[in-house]
């Protein structure tokens, strides 16, 4: 392996995380704008009241987008076992 192969495959790593991770980070972040919006609209000052809906939000989208992660991973391990399999 040379040192072209080694940074595209450390490339497609990273570009897999962050596949991975965008749809979860961003209904957090949906979630918790939309709970400080509504904590500012109704000046409710309870610092709490956020995690339980954050967390049952973000537990959904896994259940939700656990079929994509493993396809995702499942791509990339293939890719991976070809590249071993053919050096």
């Amino acid at each position: 392996m040379n040192g072209t192969e080694v940074l595209a495959f450390g490339r497609d790593a990273i570009w897999l995380t962050i596949q991975l991770a965008t749809p979860i980070l961003l209904v957090g972040l949906v979630v918790g704008v939309a709970i400080g919006l509504f904590q500012a609209l109704t000046q409710i000052q309870e610092q709490t009241l956020i995690y339980a809906p954050k967390i049952i939000a973000i537990f959904v989208a896994l259940l939700l987008f656990l079929p994509l992660m493993g396809s995702l991973l499942s791509g990339f391990m293939q890719e991976v076992a070809g590249k071993i399999a053919g050096m």
